[in-house]
Formats: structure tokens, C-alpha cells, sequence
């Protein structure tokens, strides 16, 4: 298909028109960004359009993406552990006054606003150069992300307000929760627009296209199949249709080496359905929020980022996390999401304290009667090192490495889980194509469990895993409550056989070890509460909610 515009327009054009984009939709029932998403008069022709809904790929994202996403989407999963840092997330003790739950309520409301203004400024003011799929496309980019945004605030806090033009909120002091219901309905329809207004090969690297819509309908509607406490046929008919269709028409392709995926020289890889676009931001101060933030907090030290962040040395993967793979060296997921001691990344720069540089080799910085230790199974994932091994591309707090939000091997999960029962044999198929490329062995039959527990192994630190018991509790909630409470969330030691070159390492708990291991998770404290500060500002948050108005727009 020909190419709308040219290839090597910049997803970050107008980073710089946006002045107070990044203050917008802190307080989104009360302070609407009505100017954010640049002003009325940019919108003359196709190359605007498409520069004014860029920051929809990467600043409107940065306060979820930049702690939360792992806190929630991670800890709260069960699959990321720590002695501090997320504690109240790993604990299930999550309160109004989370950081992480109300910086993730904000983000979310903030794609809301932004991609609202964008749609109805498109709609409004799109000039006469504008050709009409360029226009189509503006506003299917923006209701994507709403859509997605929308996804991620029902699943976390159950009925929210559903809003679609920012500028009544000033007036308005009736705004109310939506049913849970009508929220699945809005977020379906976007992302029905979505696949029917983007074309089927993307305009710039990097952007949406049709089979980045159709893979995430796959995903919604698997999803939205559970919310009536059963599972539905027809959204499961509708999941499998489109990940079939994403599978053999959008080229996309399997990575063939897993740790490949997570490299900033394989951004936009043949295995991308969607993903947020994260910039170098060194020289342009007023894009800060436009770089992926995520190596500062997850990296163990600074020996690794070259700089003075690396803050995530007391995180790592949970023992119920570890062990969930089937073995520590052939799946190659497991060094490629979480880093053990004597672990060897070639393609990372460490520079010790004092010592010169090298390739890294995780250190195992505790020792017990001669024998060296680790106490956390740091993260990988999302990890790419210092400047010189990313073309000189990181600083502090920030890398260009982009965070998926939809990829291949997910609608091949996605696909078997919504043939399981109707295609069994479609289901192993596509299941053991996930595991082959990871380097385990195939299995003969499939079940739900096999294919649960892929995926958390799969998207482990991808921000997912939270998002699988969320799924799983609209139609069995006492399954998602009994598995995330046998979760051992607890702290441990992991012994290698050998420094350097481990073939296989121990987990153990010491005996004097008393901390917490296991944390009750019921329907009181599973979905989030609503950030206190919001409920002070809009005390109709509380009452029941009630089905949307479909006729009153979209």
C-alpha cells in the first residue's frame, strides 16, 4: 500500500507546541486540557494531523508508564517482589493515597482528555488539505487510545465516568460513574472505529495501523467476555476471529530470539503489533515525559545505567513468579525478564565502583559460610544499559527502548484461549509456537492453566500479569482470589553452583527469615479504591454508577 506522507517525520514534531501538556489532566473533572493536544488552527493538512496526535504515543503515558505500570500491572500480579520500593501494590494494601494508584487513575484520565480534544479538534477544524483518510486516521489514533485507557481504568476500579467532551466537565456537577457494562461497550466501539479507519499498513514507523486495532478487539473482547459472570460465546468467537485474522494477514512475525525483543536497536520489530514510542530527550529539555523512564527504577545500580539512577536494587522477580518457568536456563524468558547472580549479558556495559569497564556478569553481592548469594532476582526486562551500548542514546532516567502494548506472541495466546474448547488443536498449535521460541519443549494437549501461565511467563514485567487476574475475576472470582493469595510474594536467597558461569542455581528461604510470604486477596481489596484526592473533588464518584447515554456521542 502506498505511504501517506514521508517515512522519517518525527512521532515528536510537536513535542514542543504542547507548553502544558504534562500539567493536563491532573485534576481531569475540574481542569479539562482544552489546549493541550496543540490549538484549533494547527490542523491544516495531513503532515498536522498526524503531528498532533504524536503525543498520544509516548508524554500522555508517562506518569502509568513510568512506576505504576510495574507497580500495578507487576507487583499487584505477583510478579514482581521487594522489601520497600511497591510494598503497599505487593501486599495488596493499596489505599487512596498510593502513589501508584492515583498517578495511574491521572494517566489514565489524561489519554481520555488529550485523545478527546484531539478527536473533536480533527472533527472541528480540520482544513480543506486535509484529505479525508488522514482525517479518519487522526481520530482513530485517538480513540484507540481512549479505548485503551478505558480498558486499564475499568478492569483497575470498576465503573468510571465515561467522558467525551472535556469542555462540559466545567459546568458539569452531575458527572457519574458508568456501569461496568457500558464501559466495555465504549471501549469495543473504539476500538471498532479504530480497525476500521486505520489502514492496514502503517503511515510512519512506529504508528498504528488496521492490525493493531484488530489485535486489541482480540484482546477486548476475551476479556469483556467474562464481565456477566460467565463466559460469552460470542465475544470469544469475536476474540478468536480477529487474533486470526491479525495472525495470517498483518506480516507480523515472531521474534526469533526472545532477548531480542527488549533491545532499543529492535524497536518497531517484525513481532510489534502496537507499542508507546519513547524519545531521546537529552537536548530538549521541554520534552521531558517523552522518555521511557523505566530503567531508573527497575536497573540494580547505577554501574549499569552510567548514571546515578539504577534504583531497583531491592525488586525482582517473586518466588511464585521464578518458579513458574519450566527451567531457569533453556527458557530463555527468564534471563531475558529477571537477572540471577553470574548471569552474563553481553550486549550490557557494567563499570563496578572503582573497577573498569566490561560486559556484565550479575554480581552475587551476599556470601554465606563461603557461598555467594543474591537476595533478589533483579530485573532485566526493559533494562538496556548505559549510553555507549544504546548509540549513545540514554540519560538519566531515560532510554528510547519502546513499551509494547501489543504483540504477536500475545494473540497467539490470545487466539488459543478463545479456540480452547471450540479447536483444541488450534490451541496447542499456537500455544507451543509461544514455547518453541522461548526454548521449551512442546506439550501434547493444552488446558486454560497451561495457557494462563504462558502468558504471565511471556509479558512477565511488561505490565500484564495484573491485567490476567482481572480477566479471570469478572467470571471466577474466587480462582483469581485463591491464586493471587497462594502467591509466595516473600523474600529469599538464590544460591548459584558456581561464580562465574553458573549452570543452575538454588532458591531458599533462610530459617530466621520471618517476613510476610502470602497476603489474602478478597473482593474487598481487589479492585483499587478511587484516589482520595478525586473523590474529595467529585463526591458523585460514589454513587452508583449508571449505564451511558450511547445516543448523547461517542
Amino acid at each position: 500500500m502506498k505511504k501517506y506522507i514521508s517515512q522519517t517525520l518525527s512521532l515528536l514534531t510537536v513535542a514542543t507546541l504542547l507548553g502544558g501538556l504534562w500539567s493536563c489532566g491532573e485534576e481531569f473533572l475540574d481542569r479539562p486540557p482544552l489546549d493541550a493536544i496543540v490549538d484549533a488552527n494547527f490542523y491544516q493538512n495531513d503532515e498536522q494531523i498526524l503531528a498532533g496526535t504524536a503525543p498520544l504515543y509516548n508524554i500522555v503515558w508517562f506518569s502509568y508508564n513510568d512506576k505504576a505500570s510495574h507497580g500495578i500491572g507487576d507487583a499487584r500480579g505477583g510478579v514482581l517482589t521487594s522489601g520497600s520500593y511497591q510494598i503497599e501494590n505487593v501486599r495488596f494494601n493499596t489505599t487512596g493515597e498510593t502513589p501508584e494508584n492515583g498517578a495511574s487513575w491521572r494517566a489514565f484520565y489524561n489519554v481520555v482528555g488529550q485523545s478527546n480534544t484531539l478527536i473533536n479538534n480533527v472533527k472541528q477544524y480540520a482544513g480543506a488539505a486535509v484529505t479525508d483518510r488522514i482525517k479518519r486516521h487522526g481520530i482513530a489514533e485517538g480513540r484507540f487510545m481512549r479505548g485503551l485507557a478505558y480498558s486499564y481504568l475499568v478492569q483497575n476500579w470498576g465503573p468510571v465516568p465515561l467522558i467525551t467532551n472535556n469542555t462540559t466537565l466545567l459546568q458539569d456537577t452531575t458527572i457519574a460513574r458508568n456501569t461496568v457494562e457500558s464501559v466495555w461497550q465504549f471501549i469495543i466501539k473504539d476500538f471498532r472505529y479504530a480497525a476500521e479507519n486505520l489502514p492496514d499498513e502503517s503511515v510512519q514507523e512506529g504508528r498504528l495501523n488496521q492490525w493493531s486495532a484488530e489485535g486489541m478487539l482480540a484482546k477486548m473482547y476475551l476479556t469483556r467476555a467474562g464481565i456477566s459472570g460467565t463466559r460469552d460465546q460470542n465475544d470469544l468467537d469475536s476474540a478468536a476471529y480477529f487474533a486470526k485474522r491479525v495472525i495470517d494477514n498483518s506480516g507480523a512475525t515472531l521474534m526469533e530470539e526472545y532477548e531480542d525483543l527488549f533491545k532499543t536497536v529492535n524497536n518497531n520489530n517484525v513481532e510489534t503489533l502496537a507499542a508507546l514510542q519513547w524519545t531521546y530527550n537529552a537536548g530538549n529539555l521541554n520534552a521531558w515525559g517523552a522518555q521511557n523512564s523505566v530503567q531508573a527504577f527497575l536497573a540494580f545500580g547505577s554501574e549499569i545505567t552510567g548514571f546515578s539512577d539504577g534504583w531497583g536494587g531491592d525488586i525482582g522477580g517473586s518466588k511464585w513468579m521464578l518458579e513458574l518457568y519450566d527451567d531457569w536456563t533453556f527458557d530463555t524468558r527468564r534471563k531475558a525478564s529477571f537477572m540471577f547472580p553470574g548471569d552474563h549479558y553481553d550486549y550490557i556495559t557494567q563499570v563496578p565502583a572503582g573497577g573498569s569497564a566490561q560486559e556484565l556478569r550479575v554480581p552475587a553481592p551476599s556470601e554465606d559460610a563461603g557461598q555467594p548469594y543474591g537476595s533478589r532476582a533483579w530485573v532485566k526486562k526493559y533494562v538496556v544499559g548505559r549510553p555507549e551500548d544504546n548509540d549513545g542514546k540514554v540519560v538519566q532516567q531515560g532510554t528510547e527502548i519502546n513499551t509494547y502494548i501489543l504483540r504477536l506472541a500475545e494473540v497467539y495466546l490470545i487466539y488459543a484461549e478463545a479456540v480452547l474448547q471450540s479447536n483444541p488443536s488450534d490451541a496447542l498449535t499456537y500455544y507451543n509456537k509461544v514455547r518453541d521460541r522461548a526454548g521449551v519443549s512442546p506439550k501434547t494437549s493444552v488446558d486454560w492453566e497451561d495457557i494462563f501461565y504462558e502468558r504471565i511467563k511471556e509479558l512477565a514485567m511488561e505490565g500484564q500479569a495484573w491485567y490476567e487476574f482481572t480477566r479471570l475475576q469478572y467470571y471466577n472470582p474466587q480462582l483469581a482470589y485463591q491464586l493471587l493469595s497462594s502467591q509466595d510474594r516473600g523474600t529469599f536467597r538464590i544460591y548459584p553452583d558456581q561464580i562465574p558461569d553458573p549452570r543452575m542455581w538454588e532458591i531458599e528461604i533462610p530459617e530466621d527469615d520471618t517476613s510476610p510470604r502470602f497476603f489474602d486477596v478478597n473482593a474487598s481489596n481487589f479492585n483499587l479504591p478511587i484516589p482520595s484526592v478525586e473523590l474529595s473533588k467529585a463526591p458523585n464518584l460514589r454513587k452508583p454508577p449508571v449505564p451511558y447515554d450511547f445516543s448523547a456521542g461517542e
